[in-house]
């Protein structure tokens, strides 16, 4: 199989170096299977690459870079198999491709001070509504497509969990309502009930339908004028991430609140700010 793959890519005018960089990877990929397995490889299946990525990263500590290289030579390798009738199914492809970690400062680029300020400023628009929206992006970490979607069946402001189920990659996640988050929630709630306004969404418009994120973006928008600094609804996202890992949750803790599928991807907020690296250089 091996070399019926390495003739199919001089056929398809491979350069000799890539060439071997793909056979290299790709036998990497079959020893690991078969060491590991316990069983002689016949071909992909999406469950043995998803092991073998989390091999690469938990167990040989691979960069990024390197893990996508050997993703590169098994995406051909999938598409000879597929063309030689060995298999028929796509088990890997460029969206399992790592993310490059080329920055070094924190993700956050808003502080507490001008989160809280913005706050203020939303919750004296007398809307409720948006006050409830801005608290739970900013101290509950989610997406602004997870705050919109939220129906009146998917928390509990007892026990203070919110099930998220619209998510990136439409996966389902528990997050805990902050204390911030409940009592703006709750305003919310109590006014919504006055309006007697009935949907399934936490947050509707003045038509009684699902709000448009485009109306958020707006809020954003003018009230950014007002600080006197840009801020987007993943500012905020940006800023609880930062903000809960300061204040003592793990980064897994904080990987499942935000719905990270990637704990490098928390990682950067244990990064400091631009702004503290560049006082920590000017004392040296």
């Amino acid at each position: 199989m091996i070399q019926l793959f390495e003739q199919h890519l001089h056929n398809n005018d491979m350069s000799v170096n890539t060439v071997k960089s793909y056979i290299l990877n790709v036998r990497g990929y079959i020893k690991w299977f078969e060491e590991s397995k316990g069983t002689e490889f016949k071909k992909l299946h999406r469950e043995n690459i998803k092991d073998y990525i989390s091999y690469l990263k938990t167990i040989k500590k691979n960069s990024a870079s390197s893990i996508n290289a050997k993703i590169s030579a098994l995406i051909k390798f999938n598409d000879f198999l597929i063309e030689s009738n060995v298999q028929t199914e796509q088990a890997i492809s460029k969206k399992d491709m790592q993310k490059l970690q080329t920055q070094y400062a924190s993700l956050a680029t808003v502080g507490l001070a001008d989160v809280e300020k913005f706050r203020q400023l939303v919750l004296e628009s007398d809307s409720k509504r948006n006050y409830a929206i801005v608290s739970l992006l900013a101290y509950c970490g989610l997406r602004i497509s997870e705050c919109l979607n939220i129906g009146m069946s998917d928390f509990n402001l007892t026990s203070r969990e919110l099930i998220v189920s619209e998510g990136k990659g439409n996966k389902q996640r528990t997050v805990i309502i902050s204390s911030k988050a409940k009592t703006a929630m709750q305003s919310w709630i109590k006014e919504r009930s006055e309006k007697g306004i009935d949907s399934e969404y936490l947050f509707v418009s003045n038509r009684g339908s699902r709000i448009d994120r485009t109306v958020i973006n707006k809020l954003f928008k003018q009230y950014s004028m007002v600080i006197g600094k840009e801020l987007t609804p993943h500012d905020l996202r940006h800023f609880f991430c930062s903000h809960a890992l300061e204040n003592d949750m793990s980064v897994h803790e904080v990987a499942n609140q935000a719905g990270h599928s990637n704990i490098h991807t928390t990682l950067l907020y244990t990064n400091p700010t631009r702004d503290k690296m560049l006082a920590k250089m000017d004392r040296l």
